[in-house]
């Protein structure tokens, strides 16, 4: 399975990818990842004991539009069936406003409390396997810096 190394203002997250669960999704957040799509975006939304979601285009320093509001330009369908669909603690899961709606905003889970409403309603496509505690330090406005995908 491939991994990515999550860097942000607080430190370095490595994410183990669900390939075999969510193939599609990995494959376009690895694509967006690759060309540089979220270097420079924010953690826009932060909600202790629930998730820090970033990945929206509008969240870069003098674009327009409404943090939260942005995307690739594209959307994606929803991979729900996999094995690995439940929203634990340090997992990556496509954000959404809507099935088949997502694109390139994600989330992150920082714990298990608040968010078993999330399984098959959202895709989870990966988990930080290294550095989780990076999770709980990420405050609304928080950086990634860039996202290395590393290939097996």
């Amino acid at each position: 399975m491939s991994k990515a190394i999550i860097k942000t203002e607080k430190g370095d997250m490595t994410v183990q990818f669900y390939t075999a669960d969510a193939p599609n999704t990995v494959a376009n957040f690895v694509k967006l990842a690759k060309k540089g799509f979220y270097d420079g975006l924010t953690f826009h939304r932060v909600i202790p004991d629930f998730v820090i979601q970033g990945g929206c285009p509008n969240s870069r320093e003098g674009a327009a539009g409404i943090p939260g509001t942005g995307g690739p330009g594209y959307k994606i369908d929803c991979e729900l069936t996999g094995e690995n669909q439940y929203h634990d603690r340090g997992v990556l899961s496509m954000a959404h406003a809507g099935r088949n709606t997502g694109g390139s905003q994600f989330f992150i889970c920082h714990s298990r409390n608040n968010t078993a409403h999330l399984d098959r309603n959202h895709t989870c496509f990966g988990k930080v396997i290294e550095n989780v505690d990076v999770v709980d330090d990420i405050r609304q406005g928080d950086r990634i810096l860039t996202i290395e995908v590393i290939e097996d």
